[in-house]
């Protein structure tokens, strides 16, 4: 497999992409750059130049930013398929957010002038849509940082990452509890507080990071 032939069928995969022919693809591919980062990169922080544009192939990123004490927030995680770096490229904007790697990630790279000229009516309609998409995304986010304590915050994220709120689920992913504080806004030690009260009543429990809902959470105490 040529490797223009191996980047066309990973921009297959991608919502973004999925409705372009094979000669749109084709074009895209030309300006494809494919790079492998190790765990912890930063590929970009907060107010830095929008110069390209991210495809996650795989491995998972953090996307984030830091509140005015410099603590983390982590906004979303993204993993293989999805994409960052397309809002700053339409709006001219500086980064408002930061990406790190969270595994060693192998990522495709389209850079600013060439995007812009890759925006046919089909990239664009998906493009508004998926925005549209995590734009709801964030105004729920931020209504939970505003109206739910942390047990509520926390309580949401698990079901979030369990993918429901049905009991007997595992999350697959092993998270610290510092990850978790990032994540919902809090404290390390007010997660962990948290975190120690669902275990001793028995709502989760935690083998090797893995966290396992037993039944409905709370969402306050």
């Amino acid at each position: 497999m040529t490797e223009t032939t191996e980047i066309i069928e990973l921009l297959k995969k991608v919502p973004l992409f999925e409705s372009l022919s094979d000669k749109e693809l084709e074009a895209v591919s030309r300006v494809v750059k494919i790079k492998s980062y190790p765990k912890n990169t930063i590929l970009f922080s907060e107010g830095d130049e929008s110069d390209s544009f991210y495809v996650i192939c795989e491995g998972r990123v953090n996307v984030g930013i830091n509140d005015e004490d410099g603590k983390e927030i982590i906004l979303s995680r993204l993993g293989p398929n999805e994409y960052f770096g397309e809002m700053a490229l339409m709006d001219g904007e500086p980064r408002s957010a930061f990406v790190m790697t969270r595994d060693p990630c192998k990522l495709m790279i389209i850079a600013k002038s060439d995007f812009k000229k890759l925006l046919s009516s089909d990239v664009m309609l998906n493009l508004l849509m998926e925005l549209q998409r995590r734009l709801r995304e964030a105004n729920k986010k931020i209504e939970s940082l505003a109206l739910m304590d942390v047990y509520g915050r926390v309580a949401r994220l698990l079901i979030q990452l369990a993918g429901t709120s049905e009991p007997g689920v595992q999350i697959r992913e092993k998270l610290t509890h510092q990850e978790i504080a990032s994540m919902v806004g809090a404290s390390r030690e007010m997660v962990s507080r948290v975190i120690k009260d669902l275990t001793s009543d028995g709502y989760i429990s935690i083998r090797r990071k893995r966290i396992t809902i037993h039944k409905s959470l709370p969402y306050s105490w």
